[in-house]
């Protein structure tokens, strides 16, 4: 798909990955929907944009996708407008062990990673077809290819994602709808932040399998017009999760017990 002119919707767009989006998209794009719960964040960005691309045209959704409601609500009010390109980024993580998280942080990672995305993508890819243009980009995580202790749903979810994303893909081959997932490892954004339990214990997370959200989401964006399934950002993080997903899950249930 060629991203000139599209008119693309990015959820979790007040911060990190979303945002960049939002700033790598903007000399493309014609129309831009911001979709986040920090309604000054997102007037502070599209003040931004529109300073540096006086042209575009920036929409505005504050909306707290853990709602479902709220997320339906986003969908409806873009009805008249020709979404072309979907940017399933919200996502929400927690650190620390499954027994003693909180329930409605638990529900609202289902909600937001599985539910909102799912929704989002059923209200917008109909559209899509029948205009037989459209892009999806899902925002998964390398952490989707494996079951992890001390973030079990987090990763649960973000398997969903991948696997969603590849049976949408082949269902809408012959519509001219390409489907990708983009599947970062660590990334500098605030995310870890939000996710840990004890933030004053964190410890430096600089590291080679580290990617900027620059590269991220240049990744992301490249393999939406190339067509590609899936991308996993840096070589580093390519080589360790091919050789880790080619590892027997019995070694790898044995290397979640000295994880832990």
């Amino acid at each position: 798909m060629n991203l000139d002119g599209c008119s693309a919707l990015i959820t979790g767009a007040s911060a990190g990955i979303g945002r960049e989006f939002a700033r790598q998209l903007a000399s493309r794009a014609k129309l831009l929907v911001l979709v986040a719960r920090r309604r000054d964040r997102l007037e502070e960005l599209r003040g931004e944009l529109l300073a540096k691309n006086p042209a575009l045209r920036v929409e505005i959704r504050d909306a707290d996708l853990s709602s479902l409601q709220q997320t339906m609500r986003v969908a409806e009010s873009l009805a008249n407008e020709q979404i072309d390109l979907l940017i399933n980024n919200a996502g929400l993580g927690d650190h620390g062990s499954f027994a003693t998280a909180d329930q409605t942080r638990v529900n609202a990672q289902v909600q937001v990673n599985v539910l909102a995305l799912t929704a989002l993508t059923r209200a917008f890819l109909p559209r899509m077809i029948s205009r037989k243009r459209g892009a999806i980009l899902n925002v998964s995580s390398s952490a989707g290819f494996l079951p992890l202790p001390k973030i079990a749903v987090y990763a649960a979810t973000k398997a969903y994602v991948t696997s969603f994303s590849e049976a949408i893909r082949a269902e809408t081959r012959d519509y001219g709808i390409s489907v990708t997932t983009l599947c970062p490892g660590p990334v500098h954004t605030e995310f870890a932040e939000v996710a840990d339990r004890q933030p004053e214990k964190q410890k430096s997370r600089n590291s080679l399998v580290h990617v900027s959200v620059e590269k991220v989401v240049r990744d992301g964006l490249d393999a939406i017009q190339q067509d590609k399934p899936l991308v996993i950002p840096g070589l580093a993080m390519k080589i360790i999760m091919t050789i880790t997903r080619a590892v027997p899950l019995s070694v790898l249930r044995l290397g979640s017990r000295f994880a832990t």
